[in-house]
């Protein structure tokens, strides 16, 4: 079970200080045991993962809520009925992008860095599978962090308790970022010993070093499809080592091995969509026309699971980007959420069996490894179902039409229904889906584009000017507009 997130707040407060003793008599004297010098990787391990995690499912603070308010409906999985300029029509706030970016930062990767440190071979508590495991969910932020807004601190980025500590730390490009990741993944698959050290307050895999381990390369595949475009030589190479030794680079081979964030039917640990739309009765959001149509079209019976029908007993989507006068019409009419999404219990996905198939579908389609794109296609799809409980309909693959890499690319969109951050990314390294013509009553700011990146966050340009503006360059510009290294 989940500790208490107070209990962290209040145990990572206390590793901001130190207590020292005015002459070396007095250490224990002066030693308070109300507030510890030192926090286990136990207890940070927990924290980090459940503050990113939440933060790539939803938070639950208005205005800066990732999912909810931007991927989710830039994505068109939902869309509001009300408060459209709260991400429906691509207008976000500075706290939006200032805040998920300190998040990421500080709740996260400060304390993933903080348990590869003590736990490495040179650290107070050597412990390989702390390492590995903390390796693992590193990578994981920095990958979201560099798709969310660009070029990234990441090589001078946690560098800031040091011996010569650095606070302005360089801007890396999104190449360099994905190289390190893909480094760091093959040395957490290294590191990781099942039947060594025990980890204790895993909250995603309960200590199941062998299911870290498929994490760590199922993730790795990810990201090597991911820059596939741009380096394709090395991103076969590393397909092409992991899929060739099951042994030594173990994937995902079922929905047990789906990397989940387990949340409890108790607050604080509770998911973050019950959070908002139960315990905070906010009834914001309506499931989008764009998706309600696709899945219809498609007879997808995921479609129970991702919304509810509505008084009438029938399934109507909201358009995306419609003024508030008019889309508070659709309050009585318009499906919401489904119940399975609300739940207090319902996990936070992070990667799923049927997301690695369908990225290796893509990868067969495309040439980068062997085997039929056919099969993995099939597999991905199948194993979605399964993860509702649903099995996939007799007629299915025969409606969906013969596999491309459009079709591939709409499958997993439908897949990670809920990962809207995924979703969006997806779309924006692709194009794909093409969605429908927008409703001719909706009204977008960024000029109408999808958001191609978020902003980066004030503080950067008070506090890190210098090496902001060499980041910027990297990019090109700082807006929503952007096109970021990995896309098509």
């Amino acid at each position: 079970m989940r500790l208490n997130k107070i209990i962290y707040s209040f145990l990572i407060v206390g590793t901001l200080g130190t207590v020292s003793s005015c002459t070396s008599e007095f250490d224990e004297m002066n030693t308070d045991p109300n507030n510890p010098t030192a926090i286990g990787a136990q207890y940070l391990f927990p924290y980090a993962v459940e503050k990113s995690v939440d933060r790539y499912w939803g938070g639950n603070t208005r205005f800066e809520r990732l999912n909810l308010d931007g991927a989710m409906l830039w994505i068109q999985y939902l869309a509001r009925n009300i408060y459209s300029n709260e991400g429906d029509n691509y207008g976000i706030t500075p706290t939006f992008y200032n805040n998920t970016w300190k998040s990421l930062y500080n709740d996260g990767l400060v304390n993933f860095q903080r348990i590869i440190t003590e736990s490495g071979e040179k650290g107070k508590t050597p412990n390989k599978n702390y390492e590995g495991v903390a390796l693992v969910m590193r990578s994981w932020v920095f990958s979201l962090l560099t798709d969310l807004y660009g070029a990234i601190p990441y090589s001078d980025a946690l560098k800031g308790t040091e011996t010569s500590p650095v606070y302005t730390p360089t801007y890396d490009s999104m190449d360099k970022v994905y190289a390190g990741l893909l480094a760091d993944l093959k040395l957490a698959n290294e590191k990781l010993t099942v039947g060594g050290p025990a980890v204790s307050g895993d909250i995603i895999y309960n200590g199941d070093i062998l299911k870290w381990k498929k994490f760590a390369n199922s993730l790795r595949l990810k990201l090597a499809n991911r820059q596939a475009a741009k380096k394709s030589a090395e991103s076969r190479a590393i397909m092409k080592e992991i899929l060739a030794d099951a042994a030594k680079f173990p994937i995902f081979t079922s929905n047990t091995d789906n990397a989940l964030l387990a949340n409890t039917a108790t607050r604080p640990s509770n998911n973050e969509w019950h959070e908002v739309m139960v315990f905070g009765s906010r009834t914001d959001w309506n499931i989008s026309k764009t998706l309600v149509d696709k899945l219809s079209a498609l007879g997808d019976t995921r479609l129970g699971i991702f919304a509810n029908k509505n008084k009438s007993g029938a399934y109507e989507g909201v358009p995306n980007g419609l003024p508030d006068a008019i889309a508070t019409t659709y309050l009585g009419s318009g499906s919401v959420l489904g119940d399975f999404f609300t739940r207090a219990n319902t996990p936070s996905v992070i990667m799923t069996f049927s997301e690695l198939n369908l990225i290796l579908a893509e990868a067969a389609f495309d040439g980068d490894i062997d085997g039929k794109a056919d099969d993995y296609f099939k597999k991905g799809i199948d194993a979605s179902f399964a993860q509702y409980g649903l099995t996939t309909p007799a007629d299915y693959l025969k409606t969906v039409g013969a596999i491309s890499k459009e079709k591939i690319i709409e499958q997993k969109w439908i897949a990670l229904f809920g990962q809207g951050v995924e979703a969006w990314t997806e779309y924006r390294r692709t194009g794909f889906p093409k969605f429908s013509a927008r409703d001719p009553r909706a009204v977008f700011e960024n000029d109408g584009i999808v958001p191609t990146r978020l902003p980066y966050p004030t503080t950067e340009y008070s506090l890190n000017k210098a090496k902001l503006d060499e980041g910027i360059k990297i990019n090109g510009t700082d807006n929503m507009k952007t096109k970021l290294w990995w896309a098509e």
